[in-house]
C-alpha cells in the first residue's frame, strides 16, 4: 500500500461541471432512498491514503484521464498534468496506481491560505465545502497534537500541495458520485514507525491517532503506516460508515494500490459501486 508518507505538519470562478453531471441532476430524486439508491464501498485491505482514494473514486466514474485533468486544473492550474493513473502489478495481480509528480514549492501554507485557494477554485459548491471541512478536520487534529490552534498549523511545501491535490480531487469526485451510502471496511492498523519532519514516530501517526476515536479498526500483520492523516480526515468528512460488504449489485469495481507494498499481506484496496439490493 502506502503512500507518499504523510507526517506533514484566484478570483472566484464558476463551479466546474463534469460531462456526466446531468445524470446526477436528473436522477437526484432517487438519492436518499436507501432501498433503490447507490452504494459506494471501499475495502481497505492494507490501508488507505489520499492518492488511493483519488484513484479508486475516479475509476468509479470513468476510465478516461480527461476528467482528472479537468478537476486538477480547476483546483490549481499548476496541478494539471501532475497525476497519471497507471497499471501496477503486485504479486502478479494488476491494479491501478496514482503516479504523482508535483512541482517543488518553497511555501508553507496555513489553513487560511488553503481555504483561500479552495474558495477561489473552479470546484463545484459541494466539492469545495467537503474540501474545506476535510482540511479543517486535519488542521484541528494536527493542532491538537502540537498544542496549537488549527489556524496556527502550517502545511509544509510539497506536503501542502500534495494534500491540496488529494483532498480537493477526492472531494470533487465524491460530490460527483453522490452515493446514498458510503461504506468502508474497518481500518487495518499495524505496529511500527514512520519517518517524518519530527523524527521517527510510532504508528498510527499522532494526527491519525487523534482522529481514530469512534472508528472501527482491525489488526494488520504488516509493519508501518497503513492509514494516512489525509485518508482518515477524508473518511470523516465524507461521513463514511464502517462495516461488512453492503448488499448491492456491483456495476463498477477497481483494485487500487498505494506506494508501499507489504510482504505476506493483502495489498491495496478494493473499490466498488452499484445499486442497493
Amino acid at each position: 500500500m502506502i503512500q507518499r508518507g504523510m507526517c506533514r505538519c484566484k478570483g472566484g470562478k464558476q463551479p466546474m461541471k463534469h460531462e456526466h453531471e446531468h445524470q446526477h441532476e436528473h436522477g437526484h430524486e432517487h438519492h436518499h432512498n436507501h432501498t433503490k439508491g447507490r452504494i459506494l464501498t471501499v475495502r481497505a485491505n492494507s490501508g488507505l491514503s489520499g492518492d488511493m482514494l483519488m484513484t479508486g473514486l475516479l475509476k468509479m466514474i470513468t476510465s478516461e484521464d480527461s476528467l482528472l485533468d479537468n478537476i486538477l486544473s480547476a483546483v490549481m492550474p499548476e496541478l494539471q498534468g501532475t497525476v497519471k493513473i497507471i497499471k501496477k502489478q503486485v504479486n502478479g495481480i494488476y491494479g491501478w496506481h496514482a503516479k504523482v509528480n508535483l512541482p517543488h514549492q518553497h511555501e508553507h501554507r496555513t489553513l487560511s491560505d488553503i481555504m483561500a485557494i479552495i474558495n477561489a477554485s473552479a470546484m463545484s459548491d459541494k466539492g469545495r465545502a467537503l474540501a474545506i471541512e476535510t482540511f479543517t478536520l486535519l488542521a484541528k487534529a494536527e493542532g491538537s497534537v502540537h498544542g496549537k490552534s488549527a489556524d496556527e498549523i502550517h502545511f509544509h511545501e510539497v506536503g501542502a500541495l500534495d494534500s491540496i491535490l488529494d483532498i480537493c480531487v477526492v472531494c470533487e469526485l465524491f460530490a460527483d458520485i453522490a452515493p446514498d451510502r458510503f461504506v468502508v471496511s474497518p481500518l487495518p492498523i499495524a505496529d511500527g514507525s514512520v519517518h517524518c519532519a519530527h523524527g521517527i514516530i510510532p504508528v498510527p501517526a499522532p494526527a491519525v491517532l487523534e482522529m481514530l476515536e469512534g472508528i472501527p479498526v482491525r489488526s494488520f500483520k504488516g509493519c508501518g503506516e497503513t492509514v494516512t492523516p489525509t485518508a482518515i480526515s477524508l473518511l470523516k468528512s465524507l461521513k463514511a460508515e464502517f462495516g461488512l460488504w453492503p448488499d448491492m449489485t456491483v456495476d463498477k469495481k477497481a483494485l487500487v494500490y498505494g506506494t508501499k507494498i507489504f510482504e505476506n499481506a493483502p495489498n491495496g484496496a478494493i473499490f466498488a459501486s452499484g445499486k442497493c439490493l
